[in-house]
């Protein structure tokens, strides 16, 4: 087996070429934190539309049930003039 002797260029090159593979992974590295804080962003933003959209469910429903509750009233006033209306018809067909 020969034994190869590196010489200072062959050094040189190497310290280069592992120099740029550090680069690359330093690149990689900040490049892989700045995306980790967008999504670290976009998830609190999802987050708080969720949150806002539960909001607006639940007012949403609270107000669908006031709605009910004031149909539910006018129905029934509506049903008491109703019958005071057939009472008074009632009450002229018989004279």
């Amino acid at each position: 087996m020969a034994v190869e002797r590196w010489t200072d260029a062959m050094l040189d090159e190497l310290a280069s070429s592992v120099q740029r593979v550090h680069d690359s992974v330093d690149g990689l590295r900040v490049t892989a934190q700045a995306l980790l804080q967008v999504a670290a962003q976009s998830q609190r933003k999802m987050d708080q539309f969720e949150q806002e959209i539960e909001l607006v469910k639940q007012r949403h429903a609270e107000e669908i049930e006031l709605i009910k509750q004031r149909q539910a009233e006018n129905d029934e006033r509506f049903n008491v003039l109703l019958e005071e209306v057939r009472y008074l018809i009632r009450g002229n067909q018989e004279d």
